[in-house]
């Protein structure tokens, strides 16, 4: 029985890539497109929130990759939406150790233990890549492990912050060694709906009126066939079309929160669930006044504990908000998962704790604090895929390759920029490609009201030379090793 046929390309998600996606297929005159998400807003993984008078970014909060002979397409569209953005320096954080008594270790021990990790960094990439089968865990045996805490903590801001110094990274080799923090009270979703506004119906205070975008909607079924697919909603909503671009991330594809029918084939099944998920987790503080360091080189600081991660990579607010009396820790993974778990106030105990350790028992409580939860979001499922630095392309080609008529798109597709959030604005681009060409191999399509032809790709992105996106094949977070090991922690980090 043939499916009835009301719109020609159902996209699930309107996160960077699924709302890049509908704007691309716009571009080439098919404008009807149904956007479905789960939430009640666009953005995904970017998402703003008040707290403590400013606003602070939950997920994606910086722009990776700027200054290099490329534009970043990403750090375009802040400039051409006068996007606030702050420029960060990490270089400074190893040098900002405090040990649990509150000294800062000095320079000369921090550079030598730094130094000490990345030698076994590369040690351990050379085998690696050496023996791309050998199990990650084994060769790491083989490598100089952290015991002590400052080479726990640098070995966590190494392989969790750092590393372009290691393996080059092809956002910083292509688009620049640069990262700008986001501060804007209109937030880094403020890109998506300058984005959105060029061909959805908006309203004059910039929200969307556009009946193709439906929000609240979780799509729970996916029927498809050589007819077309027909998408079923948790309300019990049914939307039928040609096409569907599936632009949920990988941790949600690994959930099983859709159910395909056919199911899918297991090479495509396979290479999902073979794919690593980081989660990656920022914790805000506000308090009552400053009592730590505010001077040149001192946004980000480290705190070194018997146990890695445990509340380690600390960044001061002042530089993006002045007066804002804002910290940040940053969470990974176990550490993450652990804190998702537990209230907020045992959290703040916790980090209350730390800091005490390291600037005395006299400074203020803080007056409140922000967890998100990203793992137990079940439209999100994590933060960001996470593949090994010497990937199997194999892996990254199933991920990405199309089943009949479902589409993938989304950072996870992207093998050169998994994790970032151009990375998700470009793989938005490859996908919609990719079912532009395989629409006008059909030549026609009809819709309720219309008969339309797919016409020959026009120019992209207004933000980017086509010619530059031609050559173009993370939450985007400070510089990450793309390390696939589970002794060493988180590897590399985004959305």
């Amino acid at each position: 029985m043939e499916i009835p046929i009301k719109c020609s390309v159902i996209i699930v998600g309107a996160g960077i890539s699924g709302i890049m996606a509908a704007k691309v297929l716009a571009e080439n005159g098919v404008d009807d497109v149904l956007i479905l998400e789960a939430a009640d807003r666009i953005g995904g993984r970017i998402r703003k929130e008040d707290f403590g008078g400013v606003t602070v970014e939950l997920g994606a909060g910086w722009i990776a990759g700027v200054g290099g002979k490329q534009p970043n397409p990403v750090w375009e569209l802040a400039r051409h939406s006068d996007l606030r953005t702050c420029l960060s320096d990490y270089s400074n954080a190893r040098y900002n150790i405090y040990d649990h008594s509150g000294k800062i270790f000095p320079s000369g021990v921090a550079a030598q233990s730094y130094q000490k990790a990345v030698e076994s960094a590369i040690q351990k990439l050379r085998k690696q890549e050496s023996s791309p089968d050998v199990d990650a865990s084994l060769l790491a045996e083989t490598a100089s492990a952290p015991k002590t805490p400052i080479e726990l903590a640098i070995d966590f801001i190494l392989h969790d912050f750092e590393m372009a110094e290691v393996e080059p990274i092809s956002t910083y080799v292509d688009f620049g060694d640069r990262e700008f923090l986001v501060a804007d009270e209109r937030g880094y979703e403020h890109l998506l709906y300058k984005m959105a506004e060029t061909f959805l119906f908006t309203t004059e205070d910039g929200e969307i009126s556009d009946s193709r975008l439906k929000l609240n909607k979780v799509v729970r079924e996916l029927q498809h066939s050589r007819n077309g697919v027909s998408v079923k909603t948790e309300d019990g909503s049914v939307f039928d079309a040609h096409y569907v671009i599936l632009s949920v991330s990988i941790g949600v594809l690994q959930s099983h929160l859709i159910s395909f029918l056919p199911p899918l084939p297991r090479w495509k099944t396979e290479a999902i669930s073979n794919c690593d998920i980081m989660v990656y987790t920022k914790v805000f503080l506000k308090f009552p006044h400053k009592f730590w360091p505010c001077g040149p080189e001192k946004e980000f600081f480290v705190y070194a504990h018997e146990r890695r991660g445990y509340y380690t990579f600390w960044q001061h607010m002042e530089n993006a908000y002045p007066g804002s009396n804002i910290l940040v820790v940053t969470l990974t993974n176990g550490e993450s998962k652990r804190i998702e778990a537990q209230s907020d106030q045992e959290t703040l105990a916790e980090a209350m704790e730390v800091l005490r350790n390291m600037f005395g028992h006299d400074i203020p409580d803080a007056m409140d604090i922000l967890v998100p939860r990203w793992w137990n979001n079940r439209f999100q499922r994590g933060s960001y895929s996470n593949y090994p630095i010497y990937t199997n392309h194999q892996l990254v080609g199933d991920i990405k390759a199309p089943v009949g008529r479902i589409f993938f798109t989304g950072e996870h597709t992207s093998e050169k920029f998994s994790g970032y959030v151009h990375g998700g604005y470009l793989s938005g681009i490859d996908t919609t490609k990719a079912l532009l060409e395989e629409m006008r191999r059909g030549k026609e399509w009809k819709n309720e009201s219309q008969t339309f032809r797919i016409e020959p790709l026009i120019a992209l992105s207004g933000s980017i030379q086509q010619d530059a996106v031609s050559n173009l094949h993370k939450f985007d977070i400070p510089r990450q090793l793309f390390l696939h090991t589970s002794n060493l922690g988180a590897p590399k980090a985004i959305l």
